[in-house]
């Protein structure tokens, strides 16, 4: 499963209309094995989301979602700052810490986002 890719769409209006209601602009985003991107992504946008694909297979796409939101929710009620919340979420913290490289997906520890919440 650690070399299970999702698909890309590059060029789609998804991260568009998403970024409407987000803290944040959406550039890409991952919905279960489909990864949607408002223009052409690069190597790095590419490992980012799929290191979010591998947390979707360990928690389950339900269980992800759940979690997401409720690591949002939690840290939105903590500091009040939806962008920050959102930085805090420790999917997020997983994947920005580690989209650059390359071989993460093949190297990680499953459930290594466990440890990024502080």
């Amino acid at each position: 499963m650690r070399n299970w890719k999702p698909w890309f769409f590059e060029n789609s209006k998804i991260p568009v209309i998403l970024s409407a209601i987000a803290p944040i602009d959406i550039g890409a985003i991952t919905i279960g094995p489909f990864v949607f991107s408002r223009g052409e992504m690069s190597d790095v946008t590419k490992n980012h989301e799929t290191i979010h694909w591998q947390q979707y297979i360990e928690t389950g796409i339900i269980g992800f979602v759940i979690l997401y939101y409720s690591f949002y929710l939690y840290n939105y009620i903590k500091c009040r700052n939806g962008r920050l919340a959102y930085y805090s979420i420790p999917f997020e913290k997983e994947a920005y810490d580690n989209h650059e490289d390359m071989e993460y997906c093949m190297t990680r520890k499953r459930y290594s986002w466990i440890r990024r919440n502080d």
